[in-house]
């Protein structure tokens, strides 16, 4: 079984051939017939005489048939390590595989050699022989352990010493005689031929000489005794030719010093061993005649247990080799499927029996699982394309699209709806976050959408997001989830602007009606009163003044009726605005201006690009719109200074450019807005000043809407006062460079239209 498509093969044995295939089978053949030939002719059970010109040939074939079955077990043992080495499929279990079968055959052959040595040992050796053998070898080993017993007591009576010695350490160098005696006085008690304090580098600190020929048989031991003896080893040496025991010992108590005692060895001890000696060779020269049999049985033996050893080696590794290839291609194929390649398959052989259907079955998992897999990604393309599509309608719609889960989890977001900045408390983002946290307006209408599931549920609500105020047309549409918990989709329609345009047109309207209803009136009324004057003034005498009083202020009050018809007339019908290129820099400077002449007491500054900042604008309306924010700004610092009056009025005019986009910010320290519902005060006759109509703030933001840009309404930096934002549009790049018009205009000559401009009150 081997692996096919893209999987690579894994290894396999070798022997493809028919000839590699059947070398082994009968190399072990031979080598176990030879060896059982062998066996006949050495034990004589055939009609043919161990003779040395017969055994010596037999002898050689079986090594040869030994060396090529251990060739044949090493190659295989190579490739199985560097199989395990390489950490292939299923090597565990091959190494497993062969060391059983290699301990299963290693058994018998044990037994083998175990009972043919046992066989020639009762055959060829008599019984007294065994016994002459036994006691020869007890009396070498009496003797051994009792040189050993007197090298031990030697030991510790040098160790004795040695207490003594580093107790006496003092006295060595205040009363040295004293010590000399102590330490010959333990020498002569104790029996030592040579007692001395010798240093590792042979030199002798004393010395007691007891025996009469201690001179001869002090030796200086090797550098490495001394280092046994410092660590503390137990160290007993033979010298004088086996007649003398040594014992070295560290003094603790001295520098680098030893103590170095000899004894004789007891003769009894030195005899033992020569004579057993001697009794061993008498008995392998008793035995010699019996020794080429011995040999012969032996190597016969050892041949035996060797062949049959290997080829049960050899065997287990082939078997191990059949049983395991077809496993590891099928884990092999098993690691390809993991990783994704289902194309892989198996060469099926059907001698391998179960193993081959095992790989049937393998074989039709990964076609089936092939096909399944299309499947799979034929449905995930179809799905990818419906979800691309989906994203990019929801991408694609004005109306913000939120979804929420049934624990109130936000899990999705248009483009629109991000756009709306919804963050929740901790400024998080908003996918993940509790639409609690995030949009808290909408938590009750969702409770509602609970429960009337599943019909949809719609409403309107009001959301502040910094100074900005906005009103939202909400729907809210009910799905159940595959868990069956609802969830939700929450359409967010921002209707601020329509809201306001229908505002507006419906103030523009009634506007329009007021004047002209009231209008219409007002001259008869202004006319009869001044032909009241004329005709009755000279006639009447009585109460002349009071008569003048009344026509006067009939005619003064016509007069300011028609100026706030006027006014409503000009919300009403707004002129159509006419951009131009044109430079914001000079209009903001000529509005500038005319609003310090008119406001000497206050400080009026513009901070300017000193480049040009070329837009397209209705110098007149934008001028309109200026005087209207700065008048404004003017009646707020008023208002501001008849409460307190501590702070000197300032208002600041400033433009900045930002991703083409010129930023207009009219600053003062007056007042300011209202923390709530200020974008109200863009509508119609919303204001917060008894004297004023309402209608400035709304006539800045119709034109600033009708060019493109937006008018914001925030708080003054410094937290005192406000600041108006209005943001229009830069001029498109021309290749020519173009004069703007009114460019290079000084400010003394400001056109007299700007003073229309704030005739309207906010």
């Amino acid at each position: 079984m081997a692996l096919t498509g893209d999987a690579p093969s894994p290894l396999k044995a070798k022997g493809g051939t028919p000839f590699r295939r059947w070398f082994g089978p009968i190399i072990v053949i031979g080598a176990v017939g030879c060896a059982l030939a062998t066996f006949l002719v050495v034990a004589e059970f055939g009609i043919v005489s161990p003779t040395d010109d017969r055994v010596l040939p037999l002898l050689v074939v079986n090594g040869v048939f030994v060396s090529v079955l251990l060739a044949m077990v090493l190659v295989k043992a190579w490739r199985l390590y560097r199989v395990w080495r390489r950490g292939e499929a299923a090597a565990r279990l091959h190494v497993r595989t062969v060391g059983f079968f290699s301990v299963i055959a290693l058994m018998p052959a044990i037994l083998l050699a175990i009972a043919g040595s046992l066989t020639v040992e009762r055959v060829l050796n008599p019984a007294f022989m065994s016994s002459v053998k036994v006691f020869v070898h007890n009396t070498a080993e009496a003797a051994a352990v009792f040189r050993e017993s007197q090298c031990r007591a030697l030991l510790q009576e040098a160790q004795l010493t040695a207490s003594d010695l580093d107790r006496a350490a003092i006295l060595y160098n205040s009363d040295r005689p004293y010590f000399h005696q102590i330490f010959q006085s333990r020498a002569y008690f104790l029996g030592f031929s040579v007692a001395a304090l010798v240093k590792s580098s042979g030199e002798i600190l004393d010395r007691i000489d007891v025996a009469q020929n201690a001179a001869s048989i002090i030796i200086a031991p090797p550098k490495s005794e001394f280092d046994d003896a410092r660590r503390g080893e137990p160290l007993c040496l033979v010298i004088d030719d086996g007649k003398s025991f040594v014992a070295l010992r560290a003094l603790n108590a001295f520098q680098d010093t030893f103590l170095y005692v000899t004894r004789p060895i007891d003769p009894i001890a030195v005899e033992f061993p020569k004579q057993a000696e001697s009794l061993i060779n008498s008995y392998d020269a008793f035995d010699s005649y019996r020794t080429a049999v011995q040999r012969a049985f032996v190597m016969m033996y050892a041949f035996l247990t060797t062949i049959m050893l290997l080829s049960s080696i050899w065997f287990g590794l082939d078997f191990a080799d059949r049983l395991v290839t077809p496993i590891r291609d099928l884990i092999a194929a098993t690691d390809e499927v993991s990783a994704g390649n289902l194309d892989v398959r198996v060469n099926v052989d059907k001698q391998h029996g179960e193993l081959a259907r095992l790989g049937d079955v393998f074989n039709k998992m990964t076609t089936e699982l092939n096909l399944q897999q299309s499947r799979l990604i034929e449905a995930n393309r179809i799905n990818d394309e419906r979800r691309e599509f989906t994203e990019a309608v929801l991408a694609g719609v004005p109306v913000a699209v939120m979804g929420v889960d049934s624990e109130s989890v936000v899990t999705i977001l248009n483009r629109s709806a991000e756009e709306l900045s919804l963050t929740d408390a901790k400024g998080q983002a908003t996918v993940g976050a509790d639409v609690g946290a995030v949009l808290p307006e909408i938590v009750p209408i969702l409770e509602d959408a609970a429960e009337v599931f599943p019909r949809a549920v719609q409403s309107q609500i009001t959301i502040k997001r910094g100074v900005a105020e906005r009103t939202l047309n909400v729907r809210v549409t009910s799905a159940r989830a595959e868990e069956g918990n609802p969830t939700y989709v929450v359409t967010l329609d921002d209707i601020t602007d329509l809201v306001m345009a229908q505002r507006t047109s419906a103030w523009a309207d009634v506007a329009r009606r007021i004047a002209h209803e009231i209008k219409n009136p007002l001259t008869p009324i202004q006319l009869s009163a001044e032909r009241l004057r004329r005709k009755y003034g000279k006639v009447i005498q009585d109460d002349r003044d009071v008569f003048d009083q009344c026509t006067d202020t009939i005619v003064r009050q016509v007069d300011d009726i028609k100026r706030m018809v006027d006014e409503f007339s000009s919300f009403a019908r707004m002129p159509k605005a006419r951009p131009e290129r044109d430079d914001l820099n000079e209009c903001i400077r000529q509005v500038a201006f005319l609003m310090r002449v008119g406001n000497a007491d206050l400080d009026i500054v513009e901070e300017l690009p000193e480049t040009p900042v070329i837009a397209q604008f209705d110098r007149r309306l934008l001028s309109q719109a200026l005087t209207n924010i700065v008048k404004n700004a003017v009646e707020g610092i008023a208002a501001r200074e008849e409460k307190d009056g501590q702070e000197k009025g300032r208002v600041e005019i400033k433009l900045d450019v930002r991703d083409r986009m010129a930023e207009i910010d009219v600053i003062d320290n007056g007042k300011g807005f209202p923390a709530m519902n200020r974008q109200r005060l863009l509508e119609p006759y919303m204001t917060t000043r008894s004297d004023g109509t309402g209608l400035g703030l709304p006539i800045v933001a119709k034109i600033i809407e009708d060019h493109g840009g937006r008018l914001e309404l925030l708080d003054a930096p410094s937290g005192r006062g406000a600041c108006v934002r209005l943001i229009v549009p830069l001029a498109a790049e021309t290749s020519s460079k173009e004069e703007p018009r009114g460019a290079g205009v000084e400010a003394d000559n400001a056109p007299a239209h700007a003073n229309e401009a704030g005739q309207s009150g906010a």
